[in-house]
């Protein structure tokens, strides 16, 4: 492998990190890897936030916040509350004196189990915010550790097609400065596509990935640009493709091409 594609390799790993990066998942040596690249590359950067904003917002998903004084009221009124003395038979017995019970009257009474009621009710309320809060906070490391194992998946699948023995590249320029390299592998039957500089395509519209196979043009997945530096593993094998393109349709893609490529690259031997 060239050392171009090599270098490149190494640039469409570093796109991929940026889920496990936001949830703190990459060790020492790589985090400090991916933040030299964080600093020079603005879409990263706004992923990175985004991604973390949603972390966020999972891990507050669904709790409900009890006022700040309300633990502190309900443990005053708790202490507030008079606690009958237990019957026992040795008192029954005659073995110790029976407790002398003052008659309270009825409204005070009711207060007080009333108080009681609401202390009840208050714990109880305390205790239905926490099990809220773990459960969502359940739910939000669930979903951290898929995006964590989906990310992996993806760095993993492009490392393998970067890596294969029989790996080849080839290279266009796609107007606009932009420039695209594909690294496919017949062993491992999965290609890459790499832009760089690609602009942000209009609204409504996307970049969409094509497999020629013998002049039939077969859907390989879509490319939403930022206008940075980019890898996308494209759907599909590569089966007996003849080459790829790339060309710009309405959004959601197209079963068949509807506008001129921007560029052909062939699989042929060179």
């Amino acid at each position: 492998m060239s050392a171009a594609a090599k270098g490149a390799g190494r640039d469409a790993e570093l796109h991929t990190l940026t889920g496990a990066y936001a949830l703190n998942a990459l060790g020492d040596r790589e985090r400090a890897r991916f933040e030299r690249h964080l600093a020079v590359c603005q879409a990263c950067a706004q992923e990175v936030r985004e991604l973390g904003a949603t972390a966020v917002r999972l891990g507050l998903a669904a709790t409900e916040i009890p006022p700040s004084a309300m633990k502190s009221q309900v443990m005053a009124r708790i202490s507030a509350v008079r606690q009958e003395p237990p019957k026992v038979a040795a008192a029954e017995a005659g073995r110790i004196p029976p407790p002398v019970h003052r008659a309270r009257p009825a409204g005070r009474r009711r207060l007080a189990g009333f108080v009681l009621a609401a202390c009840v009710a208050g714990l109880a309320a305390l205790g239905g915010v926490a099990v809220v809060q773990q459960r969502a906070a359940d739910e939000a490391r669930v979903e951290a550790r898929a995006a964590v194992e989906l990310a992996q998946q993806h760095t993993q699948a492009l490392a393998d097609v970067l890596t294969a023995p029989d790996v080849r590249t080839r290279s266009t320029a796609l107007g606009q400065g932009a420039t695209g390299t594909v690294a496919f592998s017949r062993e491992r039957d999965r290609a890459v596509f790499l832009a760089s500089g690609l602009p942000r395509p209009d609204d409504g519209r996307v970049y969409q990935l094509w497999f020629a196979d013998d002049g039939t043009m077969r859907p390989a997945g879509l490319l939403a640009s930022t206008g940075s530096a980019e890898a996308l593993l494209m759907d599909g094998g590569v089966g007996r493709a003849t080459g790829m393109g790339i060309t710009v349709e309405p959004a959601g893609g197209s079963t068949a091409p509807t506008s001129e490529p921007l560029g052909l690259l062939s699989f042929s031997a060179r």
